[in-house]
């Protein structure tokens, strides 16, 4: 019997996936190593959050397998599901704090909720999540007294307070001024190597994602068009990846939605 890939923690084996009769994955397999940081990337709805989710639990494959840690989670219950969500953390795009609770009240919700805890305990956990995204003094503020950039490191505090195998970030850069995007990628990248965890990042900031990831998954047309470190995938010989990391307006992604030639618009062809 062959043992089970222990440097694997996601594991997406030809997995097919759509909206209706909207095809957004189609046979795509790639695997996330555990303790790195892997970055999912591609044009606007490409598929980025919905492999995300496919992880999560919340939507399933109709094809295909994603394993996590070894376990098939389309194919669990709704136990199942719970149970290996405690060892998921999840950065929603900007943020998604609840506005009527304070910053610390935040960052123990996931606590409150799951660990069962005594109160003091809880305390000094809130405390240490806090001081290690550098908002320990921020604890008694609320939402709205922050700013957008310490609203994502609350909302990071929150996402690791169980202590996370896997954190999934969904577009953590969007909306940063540069100090504060600068600030949240390193801050990634410091917790995943001094936690031990595992980071998935979806993302359109290619410096910054570049630059903390170890591995770049392109996702373009529902396939990968390309996959390895930020150097092999700069370095892609594909028209759609090479168009994505060079920012050009001109290539397999064009300007303009598909419709009607713009002669037969204008003169009446569309009734």
């Amino acid at each position: 019997m062959t043992p089970p890939d222990t440097s694997t923690l996601v594991d997406c084996r030809h997995l097919s996936f759509g909206y209706g009769e909207r095809r957004i994955l189609e046979d795509v397999s790639f695997t996330v190593p555990r303790g790195k940081v892997t970055a999912l990337m591609g044009a606007s709805g490409g598929g980025k959050t919905t492999v995300l989710r496919l992880i999560g639990g919340q939507v399933r494959p109709q094809r295909g397998e994603l394993l996590f840690d070894g376990q098939d989670v389309g194919a669990m219950d709704r136990d199942g599901l719970f149970k290996i969500r405690r060892r998921m953390g999840m950065l929603f795009q900007f943020g998604a704090l609840f506005t009527d609770l304070s910053v610390y009240d935040n960052v123990a919700f996931p606590l409150r909720e799951h660990s069962g805890l005594p109160e003091n305990l809880i305390r000094d956990i809130v405390l240490m999540k806090l001081n290690a995204v550098g908002l320990r003094g921020a604890r008694d503020l609320m939402p709205s007294e922050i700013s957008g950039g310490m609203a994502r490191r609350v909302a990071l505090a929150r996402a690791i307070a169980l202590d996370p195998e896997l954190v999934m970030y969904d577009e953590p850069f969007a909306g940063l001024d540069p100090i504060s995007l600068g600030t949240a990628a390193q801050l990634i990248r410091r917790l995943n190597d001094t936690l031990g965890i595992t980071s998935i990042i979806v993302s359109h900031d290619l410096e910054e994602t570049f630059h903390i990831a170890d591995q770049v998954i392109v996702l373009a047309n529902g396939r990968i068009a390309a996959q390895g470190t930020p150097a092999e995938v700069r370095a892609s010989n594909d028209p759609l990846v090479h168009q994505f990391v060079n920012a050009l307006p001109e290539g397999p992604v064009h300007f303009h939605y598909p419709g009607p030639d713009v002669a037969t618009d204008f003169s009446g062809g569309l009734q």
